[in-house]
């Protein structure tokens, strides 16, 4: 976008909102199967393909939102770090993913725990499990895994955004266009996401194993991030780091088109005069 067609603040909200609703839940059910994928109780047990839309109620409450908020941190820090080029977009990508899992966290956590039944038959809704947590671990509940999903998150986005800036300004300058449309900056959406989905599995991994163990963290019974990852090498192997890497990645990839192409649709059709 050229200076005098920066989006403003409001602007970056709603298109993000609009580009995160549209992919969680187009994608929601493919989500739902790399989850049981990774679970420690394996594929079947936490449900196989059976209710692959349990949870979407979370997902409803918290897609728009965390996604608006991280697309207006992210068009706001672009703005404003002094440092150009990629730099740019991994810190202003970085600070926009730690503002979107403020919003984000609570709602994977209980997203999670309904993909994989872990409350079984109490935690029949997205509510019902909501309840659930804050009654077996409170507050802090809501935020079981935060760290490692930042940890996922950062890496994971300062793959895909420099890359995904980088392809269009390429494709842009091949195809002669000033500006990419929407249609085929979905594909260096596509491609950016699938690399980095790859890329940062383990994490993603660590993640929802992290979000699955529902022990008393209060009563230190939790291990760390380190121990959880050489645990499941030693006991498991390496390819269980591993696990879920076809879904995740085509649901990034496929995600990864929706999700930047209905952001820069909004932008150029719906917002920016």
């Amino acid at each position: 976008m050229s200076a005098k067609s920066q989006p403003t603040f409001v602007q970056s909200l709603l298109a993000g909102g609009a580009a995160g609703t549209s992919v969680d839940l187009l994608f929601f059910p493919i989500d739902t199967v790399k989850t049981r994928l990774q679970s420690p109780q394996g594929f079947v047990r936490a449900g196989g393909f059976k209710g692959i839309y349990k949870g979407v109620g979370s997902v409803v409450v918290g897609s728009a939102p965390g996604a608006a908020a991280f697309f207006a941190t992210y068009d706001t820090m672009k703005r404003t770090i002094p440092v150009q080029g990629p730099l740019n977009h991994m810190l202003a990508a970085s600070c926009g993913e730690i503002a979107a899992c403020l919003i984000r966290v609570p709602t994977e956590v209980i997203k999670t725990r309904m993909q994989t039944s872990s409350y079984g038959a109490e935690g029949r809704s997205s509510w019902a499990s909501a309840r659930l947590v804050l009654a077996n671990d409170g507050w802090r509940g809501f935020y079981r895994g935060f760290g490692i999903t930042v940890m996922r998150e950062i890496p994971f986005t300062s793959i895909q955004f420099p890359l995904y800036e980088l392809l269009k300004v390429n494709a842009a300058r091949q195809l002669g266009h000033k500006k990419l449309p929407a249609y085929e900056a979905a594909v260096c959406g596509s491609l950016s996401g699938g690399i980095a989905a790859a890329l940062t599995t383990p994490l993603d991994v660590l993640k929802t194993r992290v979000m699955l163990d529902m022990r008393n963290a209060s009563e230190g019974t939790s291990p760390t991030i380190l121990r959880r990852f050489k645990t499941i090498y030693t006991t498991e192997g390496w390819k269980a780091l591993f696990s879920g890497v076809v879904p995740r990645t085509l649901w990034i990839s496929a995600g990864g088109a929706v999700f930047l192409g209905m952001y820069e649709f909004t932008m150029n059709n719906l917002l920016l005069p």
